[in-house]
């Protein structure tokens, strides 16, 4: 089946320019002015932009975590993502206590693959490091999943790992060509700031801000920097949400270490004083918001290059499971939506000409493509590429409220952001999964991407 769109503006990260684009099955065949074709589909995109889908690089499906589990499903999710120009889900397959890794990958795909509505792939969240475990993350990366998480909070859950482990897995990530991610804040700090406040009375979701506030995150930042540049080992910092720890990421990467940093929509539009709110508990996410110092900052990262990837975090609780905490705040469960906004946010913020849209496709498609090794089928629209695309209207004035999202979640923290510009339609491998507010795919379409991070 041809599918040729005509009349549209094509943006990728590095080049903006007006051109057709002809799709044959779930390929970009040929970008040329003029394409026909006898037989097929033709869309005119006149006024319209054609990006690359979206690589959502962190999202946490069914994952179990605070006494229940994250909202969305992984069939939920993947149709959220799909509804917002998401056509690639990574989601964290956490491996539990005696597991191995692809025991871990195994378990988790079979739970994803009858479900997903766009591609999905995998980072192992590692737990129990075990001699046989680490030698195991060779036969990982050869399946395809050459990317790990190293908890360094979140211990009383049974997530975390110390020092010496996540240096171990430095080393090893070298021999065997695979990337580390850290959650960075300092556990203890957590722990015992938590305890102070209770015991004080101080119970509003205000205090997990002060909990665990820049220097909780930017101390973790450090220390697991610190550690790959003596190791020499690359590195990849998810969620970075501080000012100082920006700081730091910046200077390893002007001293030439091998240092990405992810932040989230999340921290780039709210600040910590959405915890001062009466819904304040809906934002509780780790790390939290931070300060409007630490928000400009990240800004001030993403124009120098020095934030790679903006990715969300995605791990949403329904409004009955946050209200857990309404009287202690280390009773909420962890977590906000994001696979749905990550996109439109991004590209509604490039409209206003806060970034260049190329900037906005560098650091959502074709950075996450190239770090986590899916490029070139994924990130960019040249031949031989798959078919993931998103035309774009920028004219298109769109309100967020939660009766036009497309997940399970009963609320949404975005609730009322007014958006310049929004996604017409979004292509997965050339299927039509998302038009005017509809979502038109189903579950199971979705393939598992086998990565590797030699290409």
């Amino acid at each position: 089946m041809s599918l040729l769109i005509k009349n549209g503006t094509i943006i990728t990260a590095t080049d903006t320019f007006k051109a057709d684009l002809l799709i044959e099955g779930e390929k970009i065949i040929s970008i040329g002015k003029d394409l026909t074709i006898e037989q097929g589909e033709i869309i005119d995109a006149t006024d319209q932009y054609i990006l690359p889908g979206a690589i959502d690089v962190h999202t946490h499906l069914e994952m179990p975590f605070g006494g229940t589990v994250s909202a969305d499903s992984y069939e939920a999710g993947t149709r959220a993502a799909a509804c917002g120009g998401v056509t690639t889900v990574f989601d964290f397959a956490i491996q539990n206590e005696g597991q191995g890794l692809i025991e871990t990958i195994n378990k988790r795909d079979k739970l994803c693959a009858p479900q997903a509505c766009v591609d999905y792939a995998f980072h192992v969240a590692i737990t129990d490091l075990r001699a046989e475990v680490l030698g195991e993350l060779e036969d990982a990366v050869a399946y395809g999943v050459p990317s790990f998480k190293a908890f360094m909070a979140y211990k009383k859950a049974g997530l975390m790992i110390d020092d010496a482990v996540l240096a171990d897995l430095l080393e090893k990530s070298k021999e065997v060509r695979a990337l580390i991610g850290v959650h960075a804040e300092n556990a203890d700090l957590v722990e015992s700031r938590t305890e102070k406040f209770l015991a004080e009375g101080k119970t509003s979701a205000w205090y997990h801000y002060l909990s665990r506030p820049e220097f909780v995150e930017a101390e973790a930042n450090k220390r697991a920097i610190h550690l790959a540049k003596s190791l020499d080992a690359p590195i990849y910092i998810v969620h970075l949400a501080n000012a100082e720890g920006m700081d730091e990421v910046t200077k390893a990467r002007d001293e030439g270490y091998e240092i990405y940093a992810e932040t989230c929509p999340q921290y780039l539009h709210f600040t910590k004083e959405v915890y001062k709110r009466e819904d304040g508990r809906n934002f509780v996410c780790s790390p939290p918001m931070k300060s409007q110092e630490s928000q400009a900052a990240l800004w001030e990262g993403i124009k120098r290059g020095d934030i790679s990837v903006v990715a969300t975090d995605h791990c949403p609780f329904q409004s009955e499971e946050k209200d857990w905490g309404e009287d202690d705040f280390s009773k909420i469960p962890n977590g906000c939506m994001g696979v749905e906004n990550l996109y439109p946010y991004m590209l509604s913020e490039a409209n206003k000409g806060r970034i260049s849209f190329n900037k906005v496709v560098e650091l959502c498609s074709s950075n996450p493509a190239r770090i986590f090794g899916c490029a070139p089928d994924k990130g960019t629209i040249a031949p031989g590429a798959d078919a993931d695309l998103v035309i774009y209207d920028p004219k298109q004035e769109f309100t967020i409220t939660q009766d036009k999202m497309h997940s399970d979640v009963d609320h949404t923290i975005w609730e009322g952001l007014q958006l310049k510009g929004y996604p017409r339609m979004t292509f997965s491998r050339g299927r039509l999964v998302f038009k005017e507010g509809k979502f038109l795919g189903e579950a199971g379409w979705g393939n598992f991407i086998k990565r590797s991070l030699d290409k």
